[in-house]
């Protein structure tokens, strides 16, 4: 297939260019259909008039399908998108590029997605398809996965589609001063119905002082059962954040904020803010993970894309113990030119 593309690249290079544009759309009518071409267009910032042209020869082809609602992508559509992905993949040259980051982040396994997450909705959607598609390869009976909060993780929860009713689902962290679709709580109950399983929530937020913290602890048996869970899970699916803008986010008083700036922080995951190459500068108080409980976890599954969250990326993958990252193409060719210029 590589020689393949190398030949399409030098003889037919407008091919590539076509077969990119038609993947491209069939993508994103398979992530909001039933949508109208006018739509498509605006969402794509294209003339309407190329996207009539384009949809029009997906039609022909059978991969979408025409009604009053919108268009729709094909079962021979949506065959053909996860061949198409491959080929993308391969002409990006992200397969050889997730075995790089493999080696030099010492992981088990590098996801990327095509595509920008911060310019594109569908890539957003991807990333949260693919997180969902590795919690599945690693969930068995009986198991507890626990989860974090944000946006990306938000569409992790949206895009799973199977089922492990044994399972029950916890947050990773207390929760954040967000709204309430992307706190930790939430996403963690969201899975567990989407799996058909249990949750348990935890209901204290993060920045509490350690000492009120065991104050709660000691006379919360129920917080002490939830807490025990969090702490044995079997699997962790968490993202990633710029440090200021998670410090942002926690409410974290603004000379803190500064304080962290200070010390070289620039990425956060579960309260911990890190610096480069893979330091914890600064820890947010809370029941829950931390960076170093993980060498108790079975498999720790990191979500985040855009390439503003690689430097983020690199810092949180360096304090070790991280086995799997799902993120997109702009965040790992960015990961790239850092690693190579450190």
């Amino acid at each position: 297939m590589e020689k393949i593309i190398q030949l399409q690249r030098k003889i037919a290079p407008e091919l590539t260019q076509v077969i990119e544009a038609r993947y491209n759309l069939l993508r994103h009518i398979q992530h909001t259909q039933p949508v109208g071409r006018r739509a498509l267009a605006m969402m794509l910032d294209m003339g309407e008039r190329v996207v009539r042209a384009q949809v029009d020869w997906l039609k022909t082809a059978g991969l979408v399908e025409f009604s009053q609602l919108g268009m729709t992508v094909t079962a021979e559509g949506q065959a053909m998108l996860g061949d198409l992905a491959e080929y993308i993949r391969l002409l990006h040259g992200l397969v050889t590029l997730e075995t790089e980051l493999v080696e030099k982040l010492n992981l088990k396994q590098v996801i990327i997605i095509p595509g920008d997450s911060e310019a594109d909705s569908a890539v957003r959607r991807e990333l949260g398809r693919a997180a969902a598609g590795v919690l599945n390869q690693h969930l068995g009976d009986n198991m507890t996965v626990a989860v974090s909060g944000g946006s990306t993780m938000a569409k992790v929860a949206e895009a799973i589609s199977f089922s492990m009713p044994s399972t029950t689902v916890v947050p990773a962290r207390g929760g954040l001063g967000e709204i309430v679709e992307y706190q930790a709580n939430t996403i963690a109950a969201v899975i567990a119905g989407k799996l058909g399983g249990r949750y348990r929530l935890l209901h204290i937020p993060d920045g509490v002082s350690e000492e009120t913290l065991e104050a709660i602890l000691a006379g919360d048996a129920h917080l002490r059962t939830v807490a025990d869970a969090i702490r044995h899970a079997n699997i962790l699916v968490h993202g990633i954040g710029e440090a200021v803008e998670m410090a942002e986010r926690r409410g974290v008083p603004a000379e803190t904020i500064a304080e962290i700036e200070r010390r070289g922080a620039v990425g956060e995951a579960l309260g911990q803010y890190c610096a480069l190459p893979g330091k914890v500068v600064y820890v947010t108080s809370s029941i829950g993970l931390r960076l170093d409980d993980l060498a108790e976890i079975g498999t720790v599954i990191a979500v985040a894309g855009g390439s503003a969250k690689a430097k983020a990326i690199l810092a949180v993958a360096g304090t070790g113990r991280q086995d799997v990252l799902v993120t997109d193409e702009a965040a790992a060719k960015a990961i790239q030119l850092l690693i190579n210029n450190i």
